[in-house]
């Protein structure tokens, strides 16, 4: 089989490399891939952000993904050959004191599938039982294959956020954690507003759109009367930025109301601002990492309720044989959540 291989430490890098079909181990499953999404994360590793600089290269990336069992370890006991499933692909050691108290998404000693060790962007892939996630018969495996994010931003607006019916709710940044948060935070009963910067204008601020939001463009609108006339010129009850830019956290803290909140999903890395109007306002500020076996089953039932439209959302038209394009077309904006066919890298 083939595998889609960062092999060096720069920009690009991706190379199609002949590899082996792996081993399961006891208590792991062999997992013909099927589908498999891209994510910012998988963009970050294209660019070789300093976030990844831990990587041993050469790896095989991505770890949103969804296929079918096809051989398992004499340990395995709770799935089958044949089974569909889909990955939690941040594994979490099992023995800190954060997973011992149920908080595995922020392991002391956690693993990134794709990241520290091969991911699924090939033809087949092992993952322990414990990592993985059954999926309903009613879900196609295109939408399947997006769970993983849907649940990052299930576990932001459900777990982690005050949304509640009527909620004036903004998403600033129209990416896929942005899109998926959106949609989930409509389905809790708040009326969203998306906001993204110019570059979104060509493809994601029109999806937002197509699936039924308002939106802003922050380099264009006047944020301010906006908000005025948005809010009725008492602010968003609660404002999800899940920018990944340094500027989301500021604009956050201009739309919020007082006594609102903030949810962090985005990770802004390093921003300078004064915090005395947040405590003068009671803004309450939260973070949100990752997801759990709850915010998983959460989103398949979303997708299965049609809350979340993964059909408009998803963009099938790349493929993992020319994955540049579909890179360099997700940073520029010209695409949200790329799937790909991931059939295409197994031995004919």
């Amino acid at each position: 089989m083939r595998g889609l291989t960062k092999t060096s430490r720069g920009h690009g890098s991706m190379e199609l490399v002949d590899v082996n079909r792996p081993t399961p181990a006891a208590d792991e499953a062999l997992i013909e891939v099927d589908y498999a999404g891209l994510c910012g994360s998988d963009a970050g590793i294209y660019e070789f952000e300093s976030a990844f600089e831990r990587m041993n290269l050469p790896t095989i990336i991505g770890h949103e993904y969804t296929g079918r069992v096809v051989e398992t370890g004499d340990a395995v006991t709770k799935f089958a050959v044949g089974d569909r499933v889909v990955e939690r692909p941040i594994r979490g050691c099992g023995d800190c004191y954060q997973c011992e108290i149920g908080e595995e998404n922020v392991c002391q000693n956690a693993v990134i599938t794709g990241v520290d060790h091969d991911g699924a962007y090939a033809g087949y892939v092992t993952a322990p039982e414990t990592a993985l996630h059954p999926v309903p018969d009613g879900v196609d495996p295109k939408h399947a294959a997006l769970v993983e994010p849907t649940s990052i931003g299930a576990r932001a607006v459900i777990q982690n956020s005050r949304v509640g019916a009527g909620d004036r709710v903004l998403v600033a940044g129209p990416g896929p954690i942005g899109q998926l948060t959106a949609q989930i935070a409509d389905a809790q009963g708040g009326e969203v507003v998306v906001a993204g910067v110019g570059q979104d204008t060509e493809y994601r601020l029109p999806l937002a759109e197509e699936l039924g939001f308002r939106t802003l463009n922050v380099e264009a609108d006047d944020m301010a009367a906006r908000r005025e006339d948005l809010t009725d010129g008492i602010g968003y009850d609660v404002v999800f930025d899940t920018t990944g830019h340094p500027s989301g956290l500021t604009m956050a803290v201009e739309q919020v109301r007082k006594g609102g909140q903030i949810v962090l999903i985005g990770q802004t890395g390093e921003t300078t601002m004064p915090y005395s109007p947040l405590v003068r306002s009671e803004i309450d500020l939260q973070c949100s990492y990752a997801s759990m076996y709850e915010d998983f089953e959460n989103s398949f039932r979303l997708i299965e309720s049609g809350d979340v439209d993964h059909a408009t959302f998803l963009d099938d038209r790349f493929s993992l044989l020319d994955a540049d394009e579909a890179f360099e077309t997700f940073l520029s904006g010209g695409t949200c959540k790329p799937v790909f066919d991931v059939s295409v890298l197994r031995d004919e």
